[in-house]
């Protein structure tokens, strides 16, 4: 028998968030790498392409021209995941294994930049502030809509993240339901907060902010962290520290401070490799179903896929399909290694 060490021995860790485990297995990362090597674009962007549909003036796959934008520009995605008709439908519930119904919502394309080649860790802080203000009125406006109960804000980053076009943008998807990942989070924040009366996040990062082991980046206003339960390996999330349940409430400092936060932290993650860092990231908050939902508490998750270099990824295979989530490289050892690296962009450094 042998004293544990969190460093060294294999371990699960549980997520509260979701009420599932992730199994660390920190000896893998010693192992030497034969799988597959991502390609990785050297191929410098132009600040306009004419072939690209979303830049100012181009036209779209469904014919229609973009206005001469010059900030952010938000449109109706030509090819949206979900329709907005209302569709009759009648539930069988004698139906066991073949339960289905329709979903209602909008999918919409949000365009942070006219820059065809800048995305959020080159962009200047008050662009970065715009596209925030962006998502306060969309999220505002979409979840003012009656049969609309859960709004995500999300961004997929490069081509290993299944992004087909370069020009940064994100999207928006508007819904009837509440998506399974967030259903999972709703049902932890609201037991923790019946329990507490505070929130469960607001808990957590007081906790990590006395351990310090896991946090990359802090202001006034929001940390940034790789979450002790983290899957991925350089998985970091923003979290506000007031208990603000969505980011229309945010005062003008939080803006401020959540943009700067989101420069620095992506600036970081493209410093890791030299390279334009991809990830899935995507902001969670309270539901717009009407209700107050005093036990939701802001984050944003960022999910990079990237394990060893620019061309090796983390897959999901095997045991993380069959078992659960597993990871090598210790979230703590991630956070030191992000937390090391410069808030000045690489190509900066390489232009001066």
């Amino acid at each position: 028998m042998k004293n544990f060490d969190i460093n060294e021995d294999p371990h699960r860790r549980f997520n509260p968030l979701i009420n599932e485990w992730v199994l660390v297995s920190p000896h893998r990362a010693k192992r030497p790498w034969q799988g597959q090597n991502e390609t990785i674009s050297t191929e410098e962007l132009p600040k306009y392409d004419p072939t690209c549909y979303l830049c100012p003036g181009n036209v779209r796959a469904n014919g229609m021209n973009n206005p001469q934008y010059e900030s952010s520009f938000v449109f109706e995605n030509d090819f949206a995941a979900m329709k907005q008709e209302e569709i009759i439908f009648e539930d069988d519930i004698k139906h066991t294994f073949f339960k289905a119904k329709p979903e209602q919502g909008i999918s919409r394309v949000v365009c942070f930049s006219p820059r065809h080649d800048l995305t959020l860790p080159e962009m200047e802080i008050a662009d970065i502030e715009n596209i925030i203000k962006t998502w306060q009125r969309e999220y505002t406006d979409l979840g003012n809509i009656k049969y609309i109960n859960h709004v995500q804000i999300f961004e997929n980053k490069g081509s290993v993240m299944g992004c087909s076009n370069p020009h940064p943008h994100g999207q928006i998807w508007a819904q009837s339901s509440l998506p399974t990942q967030v259903e999972k989070t709703q049902n932890s924040l609201k037991s923790y907060y019946d329990k507490n009366k505070k929130t469960l996040l607001e808990d957590y990062v007081q906790a990590e902010l006395n351990a310090g082991e896991r946090i990359v980046i802090e202001n006034d206003h929001f940390v940034a962290l790789v979450p002790f339960w983290a899957i991925w390996p350089y998985e970091t999330m923003i979290v506000s520290k007031r208990a603000v349940n969505k980011i229309t409430n945010f005062t003008a400092e939080e803006s401020s401070a959540f943009a700067k936060i989101l420069k620095q932290l992506t600036t970081k993650y493209d410093n890791l490799f030299n390279t334009s860092f991809p990830y899935s990231s995507g902001i969670h908050q309270s539901p717009t179903d009407g209700l107050d939902h005093p036990e939701w508490h802001f984050h944003m998750h960022f999910y990079p896929p990237l394990l060893r270099s620019a061309t090796v990824k983390k897959f999901m295979v095997g045991y993380e399909m069959l078992g659960e989530s597993q990871r090598d490289i210790t979230p703590e050892k991630s956070a030191e290694i992000l937390r090391q690296l410069s808030d000045v962009h690489y190509k900066s450094l390489v232009k001066a």
